[in-house]
């Protein structure tokens, strides 16, 4: 169901550990990462993620906060929106 799916997007400088750090959140709360797709683009590291919050204990806007603090910390931007949301801002 879409109401369950998040779209997770994440830029910054190229560094060791962004994806671990997105990803062992997610493992930590029980998101479920259905498609991801990472790429360098003039030095800067951009992550597109599908996640599954269905099993999570934590509600959406929760897990957005604690995934905003991780980014926080590892100094990268990271965005978060529900999947049906993200899908009418990028309907013409």
């Amino acid at each position: 169901m879409d109401d369950n799916k998040i779209i997770i997007t994440v830029y910054g400088a190229d560094k060791v550990g962004i994806v671990a750090g997105v990803t062992n959140l997610l493992a930590k709360h029980n998101v479920n990462i259905e498609d991801i797709k990472q790429t360098l683009m003039q030095g800067h590291f951009v992550m597109f993620m599908l996640c599954n919050i269905e099993s999570s204990k934590l509600n959406f806007k929760e897990l957005k906060n604690a995934l905003i603090e991780e980014g926080n910390r590892m100094e990268v931007e990271i965005w978060v929106q529900k999947k049906g949301i993200f899908e009418k801002m990028h309907t013409v």
